[in-house]
């Protein structure tokens, strides 16, 4: 898909309800994260929720991808493949997931603190949420797409994190990756204008150290070539004038949170 597609209101309302089934997993990931669990067993927890909510893994085979959820710890920056891998106390565990649903993609992502973390992970986690924040305030109709990863490089680059430049945002409608991309970095005033209808996942991902990535053998999995952690939190969202529509919600998950650390 070589051009923008843009979407009419009752399109948006599809998308937001895809991309709430998309929250509500990631809620349900929330409820029973933690140390001593594998990956594995997430992604089958994921799966399950999606199918039986009336969703589709939106994940499962896309481009050859073997699993329904992309799960990435630690110095993982995205597309990691759930594993047998058990989860440890200190980690961040950073989960990806997309649905389809009435024929509409929604996609958002979240990473998780494991228990206690140190105080660098501590302060990437909050700083890569600043950035989603930060970008998501520059969506607006009439703002460019450069604006959008200006304000996310300027955040994480201030606070000394790399950002990743090999992988970056799109847009979501009826196919999972559209026009336009959407880089976490960039020039204000450049790039293509954003317009009432689109529809765009913003996606920050930064490395508490180098920007560097390398690529593993599987084709898919991404770690910072330095090996330091990565975070990594995504929203699709509905470009508006004056603020943008946020199509899928954090605060499902960090209810959940919330809850659990009381």
């Amino acid at each position: 898909m070589s051009k923008i597609y843009y979407k009419s209101a009752e399109e948006i309302e599809l998308i937001r309800e895809s991309s709430l089934l998309v929250s509500k997993t990631l809620a349900e990931i929330a409820k029973v994260i933690g140390p001593g669990m594998t990956t594995m067993s997430l992604n089958k927890l994921g799966e399950t929720f999606i199918r039986d909510n009336g969703g589709i893994p939106a994940f499962l085979n896309y481009n050859g991808f073997p699993y329904s959820l992309c799960i990435s710890p630690n110095e993982q920056v995205v597309h990691g493949f759930p594993s047998e891998y058990v989860i440890q106390e200190g980690d961040l565990i950073s989960v990806d997931c997309g649905v389809i649903k009435n024929k509409f993609f929604g996609d958002s992502a979240y990473t998780f603190a494991i228990g206690e973390i140190d105080a660098e992970r501590q302060k990437l986690i909050e700083v890569t949420k600043q950035c989603l924040v930060a970008g998501v305030e520059k969506a607006v109709a009439g703002s460019r797409i450069g604006d959008v990863g200006y304000a996310v490089q300027k955040l994480a680059e201030d606070n000394g994190f790399g950002v990743v430049r090999e992988l970056v945002g799109h847009g979501v409608g009826v196919q999972l990756h559209e026009k336009p991309e959407v880089p976490n970095y960039g020039k204000r005033g450049s790039g293509i204008k954003l317009e009432e209808g689109m529809v765009i996942a913003i996606e920050p991902m930064i490395n508490a150290g180098t920007a560097n990535i390398k690529f593993w053998s599987d084709g898919w999995t991404v770690t910072s070539k330095d090996n330091r952690p990565s975070a990594h939190f995504e929203h699709t969202v509905a470009i508006k004038k004056g603020k943008a529509d946020v199509l899928s919600t954090f605060s499902l998950i960090e209810e959940v949170l919330n809850k659990k650390s009381e």
